[in-house]
Formats: C-alpha cells, sequence, structure tokens
C-alpha cells in the first residue's frame, strides 16, 4: 500500500507543472522562442486519401506560409492503394515511400515502420508526428505540442492529452465512447508495472512531439505497439520530469472493427512484455504465443498473427555506418 501511495503522489507531483492546454503556447510566442531551431512534422499514411490533403493544407497554411513555425511536412506513405500519396502531395507535403527510406534494409510492416522511416527521412531537430486520419484537424495539433519544447529545453517528449468520442455509423459522437484499447489494454499495464506512466490522458494517442535526439536513441515497434514502446522507453531514457502532455480539445477520426482492435490489444501486451523482460522483471523459459484465434459472427475461426518487430535505435545505424 506505502509503494501504491507513493506512485500517486509522483503522478500527482507531476501531472501540474507538465500538463496544459495549446491556448496557453500561441504560435506568436512560439515563432519566438523558436530562434534556430528546426521543426518536422511526419504523417504516417496507409489509404487516408479522404483526410490527409486537408491535414496538411492545413499546415502549410497556418503553420508554414502564415506563420514560419514549421519547416518541412514530411507524408510517409505506408503502400497505399488509392490516392493517398498524391492528394499529400498536391497539399504541399514531401511524399516519402515507406520501403524506399533506407531501403537496404529489409522492409517491415506496420505503423511503427512508417513513423521510424519518418524519422530517418527528416531533417528537424523537433519532431511532430500527427495520425493522417483525423477528421477535426487544427494547426493547434502542432503548435501546442510544441510549446514545451520551445520553452523548456529540459523537456524531451510532449504527448497530446484529448477526448476521443465514438462516432457512430450514423455520425452521431458519444463522448467518452473511444480509445477502447487504451481504457482496457493500455492503462491497466501502465498503473501495473509503470505507474509513473498513468497520468498520461491519451498513452496510445498518435500525436506526440520530441527531440529527434531522443527519438534517435530508442527502438520503434514496427506495428501497433509503437505508442506504448515509445513511453515506456523514454521514461527510461529520460525520466517522467522531461515528459508532457497537452490537452487539444477533442480528436475525431475513424475507428477499427473489433477483431482489428483484438490483433491491437494483442501487440500492445507483447510489446509491454518484452520491456519488461529488457528490464529484468519477468522471466520466460517460453516466449508468449503470438497467434490469436477469433472468431467471426458465424462462428468461423480466423488465426491471425500479432508478432511485432522492432528497429533499433536510428542512432545506433549512425554508429555502425549504416544509415
Amino acid at each position: 500500500m506505502e509503494t501504491d501511495l507513493r506512485a500517486l503522489a509522483k503522478v500527482q507531483e507531476w501531472y501540474g507543472p507538465h500538463s496544459s492546454v495549446a491556448a496557453e503556447w500561441p504560435v506568436d510566442a512560439l515563432l519566438l522562442a523558436k530562434g534556430r531551431a528546426t521543426v518536422s512534422v511526419i504523417l504516417p499514411a496507409r489509404d487516408e486519401e479522404r483526410t490527409v490533403g486537408d491535414i496538411v493544407g492545413v499546415i502549410r497554411r497556418d503553420l508554414v506560409e502564415r506563420a514560419p513555425l514549421v519547416d518541412e511536412i514530411i507524408v510517409v506513405d505506408s503502400n497505399s492503394t488509392d490516392t493517398t500519396a498524391a492528394r499529400a502531395a498536391a497539399a504541399g507535403a514531401r511524399v516519402v515511400v515507406q520501403d524506399a527510406v533506407l531501403a537496404h534494409l529489409p522492409p517491415l510492416t506496420g505503423k511503427g515502420e512508417a513513423l521510424w522511416k519518418g524519422l530517418a527521412a527528416s531533417s528537424g531537430e523537433l519532431i511532430v508526428f500527427v495520425d493522417a486520419d483525423l477528421r477535426n484537424f487544427g494547426a493547434h495539433f502542432v503548435s501546442g505540442l510544441l510549446g514545451p519544447l520551445l520553452f523548456d529545453k529540459r523537456i524531451q517528449f510532449v504527448k497530446a492529452a484529448y477526448e476521443r468520442p465514438f462516432t457512430g455509423a450514423d455520425g452521431v459522437l458519444s463522448r467518452g465512447g473511444g480509445g477502447r484499447v487504451t481504457e482496457l489494454v493500455a492503462r491497466p499495464l501502465l498503473n501495473m508495472f509503470w505507474p509513473e506512466l498513468a497520468g498520461f490522458v491519451q498513452p496510445l494517442g498518435g500525436e506526440y512531439a520530441a527531440r529527434r535526439e531522443a527519438l534517435e536513441k530508442v527502438p520503434f515497434v514496427t506495428e501497433y505497439g509503437v505508442e506504448f514502446g515509445l513511453l515506456v522507453d523514454l521514461l527510461e531514457l529520460v525520466g517522467l520530469d522531461a515528459m508532457a502532455q497537452v490537452d487539444l480539445g477533442v480528436r475525431v477520426h475513424g475507428h477499427q472493427a473489433m477483431p482489428a482492435l483484438g490483433r491491437m490489444a494483442g501487440q500492445i501486451i507483447l510489446t509491454a512484455w518484452s520491456r519488461l523482460e529488457r528490464q529484468g522483471r519477468v522471466l520466460s523459459a517460453i516466449p508468449p504465443e503470438h497467434r490469436l484465434l477469433q472468431f467471426g459472427l458465424d462462428g468461423q475461426a480466423d488465426l491471425v498473427d500479432m508478432a511485432v518487430a522492432e528497429r533499433p535505435p536510428l542512432a545506433s545505424l549512425a554508429i555502425e555506418g549504416v544509415a
């Protein structure tokens, strides 16, 4: 009980000074604080033709042309089969093909792979990741995340916080209905094993910013465990006091079907398990099973692979002369 109370006190002590809202970071003030720092915004995108162009367009209009806060916008085309790449380029992004970045390495799949390749393709000292499926994107999704990094050199990583409503088939938003994997899987795991991170409102959210030097020192899980892995690994690398979160308001996006959420949950559990092993907190003679048996509405069984791979820290490739 005493350990639990200490962990809770640590979260409470961290939460206030390290949590803010986007309105606290006006663009004019950020421009003054930016100095010579360079900013890259990276969007991983796979078949997001309906939304990616609008997101890129807002960033270019508000944070490149009207106020020169962002230096480059990169869309990583993750093997799209639609017009994602064309729409992103037309809106003003530099589009890179996922498998063409560091093409001498064997290609891998997944969101984390796109993020890692985007980091490798970018040049900014400050990196902002934004999901490409947002339906209510505003420039504050980028500027808000940059605020703590530009005004406090001690901050290394900033995570977005927001309300995630669930969008029904009729288009009606249901408050509190989104973030199902967060509430059922990620949050319990963090509270059990990394309670210092319990104060992060949206640990699996796709919007966050960090200093390049920090991101290049941690591995990237290539699948949907990437955000969970980054939180845990950055906690170990930079410490909780170098991490912050900014409330961006409401985030509206598409939702995945239950079978996909099941696979996502499995990938997050495997990511957590690998961190526990790496930190010497669990020992197992047999690795966890990475196959998931799922059943459809018709009772048909489907065996799917939940295995996650990892890309090493980018800095390690540079040291080895690979990058």
